[in-house]
C-alpha cells in the first residue's frame, strides 16, 4: 500500500514537470506575459509612499514604514536636537525628498521635498 503511495506521488510530480516544460515548448509568450503580469502587481508607485509616509509621521511603527519602502535608497544628511533626543535627516536622492527620522521612538517626524540638513525645530519636536 506504501508503495502504491509513493509512485502516485512520483507521478503527479512527472507529470506537473513535463506538463509545465511542454507549455513553455508550445507556447513561450504565455511565460513572459506570467512575468510581466507579475510585475504591474508590485505595490504602490514612489508617490503613494511618500504620501503614507507623510500621513503617518509621528505615530509609532512609521520608521519600519520608511525602511521597507526605501531600504538601501536613504543617505543620512544631518543630525538635530528634536523628538526624544536626537533626529536623523534622511535624504533619498532617487525621489529628491528628506525624511526626519527619530530612532528613539521609530517615527518618522516630518517630510519635505529637496535635500534639508536641519528642519524648523517645530516641525521635529
Amino acid at each position: 500500500m506504501k508503495i502504491a503511495s509513493l509512485l502516485t506521488g512520483v507521478a503527479m510530480v512527472g507529470l506537473v514537470t513535463i506538463g509545465d516544460a511542454s507549455l513553455k515548448a508550445f507556447n513561450p509568450s504565455l511565460v513572459g506575459k506570467a512575468i510581466a503580469a507579475e510585475a504591474k502587481q508590485s505595490g504602490p508607485s514612489v508617490q503613494e509612499k511618500i504620501d503614507l509616509i507623510t500621513k503617518n509621521k509621528g505615530q509609532i511603527g512609521g520608521g519600519d514604514q520608511l525602511r521597507r519602502f526605501f531600504y538601501g535608497d536613504l543617505e543620512p544628511i544631518g543630525i538635530q536636537v528634536g523628538g526624544a533626543g536626537h533626529v536623523v535627516n534622511l535624504y533619498n536622492k532617487a525621489n529628491d525628498v528628506t525624511f526626519a527620522y527619530c530612532s528613539h521612538f521609530d517615527v518618522v517626524v516630518a517630510v519635505k521635498k529637496g535635500k534639508i540638513a536641519q528642519f524648523p525645530a517645530a516641525e521635529v519636536k
